[in-house]
């Protein structure tokens, strides 16, 4: 245990992190009356309030949700701090990423596995979002997101490219004709997900209608499949699906560039080694495991 002013800051950050004093006290590696009385010091030496308890549940007060992003900075300032001058830098600490559901759980979470099986000292936690969170609010070490960033706060590396796929079903296309223009797709049932628009070639753009939305993919797929109508979806997602011929392109000389996929986290004098040892990582197998995915595409 850490003494002096840092005394119970560890702890107080690990509660926050869990919810629960004995999953805390497990992941810390100490007992549930330790991580207790640990923060109840912290608050007596600070003189407020940081968590409001009851038998059942465990909540940040105002006072405690604004010092605990401070109290996350310091330790992952420190334990950066450490690695770059032990252990040739080795990745270790804490590693929170965010990343949207269909690359997190097809691709991006066995990556970051790979990398905490490769480095014990790095513990993990992995969110799967399609929201876009704020990395530094919330405390995020690194984001995977794809096209036009905006937050000058933040460093973004490519990791990838994704290739973006219109198509619908022969059944559905036979019934109600396929469109040689985009603004044809105006009398299409168009199945539509989280993207507000469709992206083709030279920067143009259609925003799609219909009586079918879903934030996920494979829900998308799945309408098209069944004949509902025409999608635009990543590559991806479609398996053997179009060379099965279950499913067929639309407007395919007009396909959009690939879409980049980048690396995202806070800009940082030095880059800490666990969140560099995952870009490397991303970087060095992302691409292949997309281009697997999408070869019978």
């Amino acid at each position: 245990m850490m003494l002096g002013q840092w005394d119970g800051i560890e702890e107080f950050v690990m509660v926050a992190r869990h919810g629960s004093f004995t999953l805390a006290a497990e992941a810390y590696g100490a007992s549930v009356t330790h991580m207790s009385r640990a923060l109840a010091r912290l608050e007596a030496r600070l003189q407020v309030q940081l968590m409001l308890r009851t038998t059942r549940t465990l909540r940040l007060t105002e006072t405690g949700q604004i010092f605990l992003e401070t109290c996350r900075r310091l330790i992952e300032e420190r334990d950066e701090a450490i690695a770059a001058i032990t252990s040739q830098g080795e990745p270790r600490g804490h590693l929170r990423v965010t990343c949207s559901y269909a690359l997190g759980e097809k691709f991006v979470a066995p990556l970051v596995r790979e990398l905490s099986q490769a480095f014990p000292a790095i513990s993990v936690t992995l969110d799967l979002d399609n929201s876009l969170v704020d990395l530094i609010a919330e405390g995020y070490d690194l984001a995977i997101r794809t096209g036009h960033l905006e937050d000058s706060r933040l460093v973004a590396t490519r990791v990838a490219s994704r290739a973006l796929v219109t198509l619908a079903s022969p059944a559905y296309l036979d019934a109600r004709g396929r469109p040689s223009d985009i603004a044809e797709l105006s009398r299409h049932e168009c199945l539509t997900g989280s993207a507000a628009q469709w992206h083709f070639r030279g920067g143009r753009s259609f925003r799609p209608q219909g009586r079918w939305r879903c934030n996920s993919g494979n829900a998308l797929l799945e309408a098209a499949l069944s004949d509902m109508g025409i999608c635009q979806l990543p590559a991806f997602y479609l398996g053997d699906h179009v060379s099965a011929g279950r499913l067929e392109p639309v407007l395919a000389a007009l396909a959009p560039e690939e879409e980049p996929i980048w690396a995202v986290y806070p800009q940082r004098r030095h880059l800490s080694p666990k969140v560099g040892a995952l870009v490397a990582h991303l970087r060095a197998q992302l691409p292949m495991r997309l281009a697997k995915a999408s070869a019978q595409a």
